[in-house]
């Protein structure tokens, strides 16, 4: 039987638990609002779903927002989750911030397993490298609504933080975290 001090004790830690947990979803906002708080906005155009998260505050990443993006960014085709190298949203936040636009941007592709690689590239998809870096979290497809795409390749470009490959056919931008380089 356990001792009457050693179930307050529980029952006042569990009590703060609950009391914890039911202000988390509160706090999710107020992170929002903070002076150093880094939030994107999404819009997946494959699946319909929309993101806005905070993802850093200031130089440290939430695990939490992390977790939400790469999961927003999974292989649509497989649903297979990859893990998006971080500093891919450092620039898509400078990104925005260059371009002094609020629109959330709209995603073509994140994530993509090998074996949807490899069946893109056999379906005459152009465009899909052999190696591609979407296939190590460190490509992202998309466009930014209201932004001219010339305008979107052009404020990549001068980041000057990885590939940019321009598609205006396909109406579309890719970034990506790997050396420095533009087509």
């Amino acid at each position: 039987m356990p001792k009457p001090h050693a179930r307050r004790l529980f029952l006042a830690h569990a009590a703060r638990l609950v009391i914890a947990g039911a202000a988390l979803p509160l706090a999710k906002p107020a992170l929002a609002a903070l002076p150093n708080a880094r939030r994107l906005e999404f819009d997946h155009t494959h699946t319909g779903e929309r993101l806005s998260v905070v993802f850093a505050i200031g130089d440290r990443y939430l695990p939490e927002g992390l977790q939400r993006l790469n999961f927003f960014l999974r292989d649509h085709y497989s649903g297979e989750i990859g893990s998006i190298d971080p500093q891919l949203f450092d620039l898509l936040f400078q990104l925005r911030q260059e371009l002094d636009c609020e629109q959330p941007f709209q995603i073509i592709s994140g994530y993509r397993c090998a074996q949807t690689n490899a069946r893109l590239r056999s379906t005459g998809s152009g465009g899909v490298a052999k190696q591609s870096l979407h296939m190590q979290g460190k490509a992202i497809d998309l466009r930014l609504a209201g932004v001219p795409l010339v305008d979107l390749r052009d404020a990549a470009i001068s980041q000057g933080a990885g590939g940019v490959g321009f598609y205006p056919h396909d109406q579309f931008v890719h970034l990506d975290t790997g050396r420095v380089r533009s087509w």
